[in-house]
């Protein structure tokens, strides 16, 4: 029994086909916890979804900025990009239980004492707050208001942590920490225009995984959402994601029974499926 950890997929369902080819992937033996960003960008978004939610149990998978975004789509609540792959989902007969499916997905899990999220975690929030945190968002999601709350997800501010936000401004706090957070300052502000590798970091902002006295220092913590950082992999962080939409690799990394990482296993993504620059 392995327990495969697999960064953003972003719609290449090839790619995560050959890497299930490759490990051997066994639903009743296995389990996968993808983290986040399972849609968009690449050509099949729809397969995967429905590849993923057919594995039940098997497939655990958080949700990230782009799966948050196909909701908010669907429920009217944003415009479709120019460079989406969302419309087969969409228009898809079975699009009200795969979206269904999609609001389901939590924002953090912790397993084989690992802190699994899609982007990051703020600097004062401890592991046990992070997963408070997260399940009360995906508690929001699920009820009747979550369509709702998705007119409230978006925007900038408040860019820090504080206990007594209003409950819209803590959400929106929540959800950008988990799944959009790159750099943020030493006393917890995030920054979200800076897209590009961890040496890009604006003046007075670090990584967030840098940050001196993060309270979750003490677990080790697995991510994606970043793919100019590339593969990391220490005792107590994994970055995951390793741009296959962007014509990289799709990487996973097999945990073993005492939650040490035993393989870390690539797999190419074709030229041919870059729709185009980052």
């Amino acid at each position: 029994m392995s327990l495969y950890l697999i960064g953003d997929l972003q719609g290449c369902h090839e790619p995560f086909q050959r890497l299930l080819d490759t490990i051997g992937f066994s639903p009743s033996r296995d389990t996968l916890v993808v983290l986040g960003d399972l849609v968009n960008r690449g050509p099949g978004s729809l397969a995967l979804l429905r590849q993923l939610r057919a594995l039940g149990g098997a497939a655990e998978c958080l949700l990230g900025n782009h799966d948050l975004h196909l909701l908010a789509v669907a429920h009217g609540v944003r415009l479709a990009h120019r460079n989406d792959t969302l419309d087969d989902i969409l228009y898809a007969p079975d699009r009200d239980a795969l979206l269904d499916w999609v609001r389901h997905r939590p924002l953090a899990l912790q397993r084989q004492g690992w802190l699994l999220v899609h982007a990051g975690v703020l600097p004062a929030w401890t592991v046990e707050q992070t997963l408070a945190l997260a399940d009360e968002v995906s508690r929001l999601l699920r009820s009747p208001e979550g369509p709702q709350w998705l007119q409230q997800m978006y925007g900038n501010q408040p860019d820090h942590w504080r206990d007594d936000w209003p409950d819209a401004d803590r959400w929106r706090v929540v959800v950008n920490a988990l799944t959009r957070l790159r750099f943020c300052s030493a006393d917890g502000v995030m920054e979200f225009a800076t897209k590009d590798s961890s040496d890009a970091a604006p003046p007075g902002f670090m990584p967030w995984f840098e940050v001196p006295g993060r309270r979750t220092a003490g677990t080790p913590v697995a991510f994606g959402h970043w793919s100019t950082l590339g593969l990391i992999q220490r005792p107590d962080l994994l970055a995951l994601d390793t741009g296959c939409v962007w014509g990289g690799c799709l990487s996973a990394a097999c945990l073993d029974g005492m939650g040490q990482v035993r393989d870390i296993i690539q797999i190419p993504c074709p030229q041919a499926l870059r729709p185009g620059k980052h």
